[in-house]
């Protein structure tokens, strides 16, 4: 098992920046892929960004050159720096873990608010 728990959410005005965390627990030497999906109000959850083990990174359209994903293994955590926020930006942010077999561990998410 995996626990994964975030932080580094907040409200913050656009053009503004944010960096999120998210740090790993348990059975931490099983974990291959990290990321971030987001879950705007009412809507649907949409895949932000993805970091693999060997530190190969994609993201999603809309958030590329604005957001930067990394990890530090050390530290078990991986982070999203978030800069040039928009209003749109808002939503749930939550992290993930891939384990062997398929598995995918999710974490409890952190509330993003991006103001006008």
């Amino acid at each position: 098992q995996v626990q994964l728990v975030e932080s580094g959410g907040g409200l913050v005005q656009a053009g503004g920046s944010l960096r999120l965390s998210c740090v790993a627990s348990g059975n931490v030497f099983s974990i291959d892929a990290l990321g971030w999906y987001r879950q705007p109000p009412g809507e649907g959850r949409e895949w932000v960004a993805t970091i693999t083990s060997g530190g190969y990174t994609n993201y999603e359209v809309s958030i590329k050159g604005r957001f930067t994903i990394s990890r530090d293994n050390a530290k078990k955590t991986v982070f999203l720096q978030m800069n040039n926020l928009k209003p749109e930006d808002t939503a749930v942010y939550v992290c993930y873990a891939d384990g062997p077999q398929g598995i995918r561990y999710w974490g409890q998410g952190t509330q993003v608010t991006v103001s006008l």
